[in-house]
């Protein structure tokens, strides 16, 4: 039987946690599959409107907090400037902004939702910042199932994230046994 262990999360952690499940189930006899994901362009993708409107639903946060992390996200804009020349101002609609401790827990809190998605399949999410992984494991004989499960799950949050503007990049999302 597979122990599922949490630890507080940093890089490390989020790793070890991982390959430790992984490294039991295998000690007990079973098998592991491990999904990792990646995302091209996470933190730039997030909605500024799905990510208030997350925080609300989800979060129960209204009032002056949704006020607080609207005047964060919005009425940002953007250009570009050379020596000699700036290009016109564009509003930024999307993307956590850069350098800030809020940008991984921005983008967690507006993905939460997909770790629930995951779990719903009877699988083991981990997600770090915009790194996630999906794993679980089962007796061999149980391959086929898991399999399916796997398979089934990635299509739901391949779709899931389409729905919410964020883009896996099936060429870099690795799927190991």
């Amino acid at each position: 039987m597979y122990v599922h262990v949490r630890y507080h999360a940093t890089s490390e952690t989020a790793i070890l946690r991982v390959l430790y499940n992984i490294l039991l189930a295998l000690d007990f006899g079973d098998i592991a599959v491990l999904t990792l994901l990646d995302l091209s362009a996470a933190f730039d993708s997030v909605d500024h409107a799905t990510l208030l409107q997350w925080l609300q639903i989800s979060y129960g946060l209204g009032g002056s907090v949704i006020a607080w992390f609207a005047s964060y996200l919005n009425n940002r804009t953007q250009y570009v400037r050379l020596p000699a020349t700036r290009s016109t101002e564009l509003a930024v609609l999307c993307g956590v902004p850069q350098g800030l401790v809020l940008r991984p827990i921005l983008f967690l809190l507006n993905t939460a939702d997909l770790l629930q998605l995951v779990r719903r399949h009877q699988l083991h999410p981990h997600a770090y910042a915009d790194d996630t992984q999906i794993y679980g494991s089962c007796r061999s004989s149980e391959a086929d199932s898991l399999q399916q499960h796997q398979s089934v799950c990635i299509g739901d949050v391949s779709q899931w994230m389409t729905s919410n503007w964020l883009q896996l990049n099936p060429a870099k999302t690795e799927v190991l046994w």
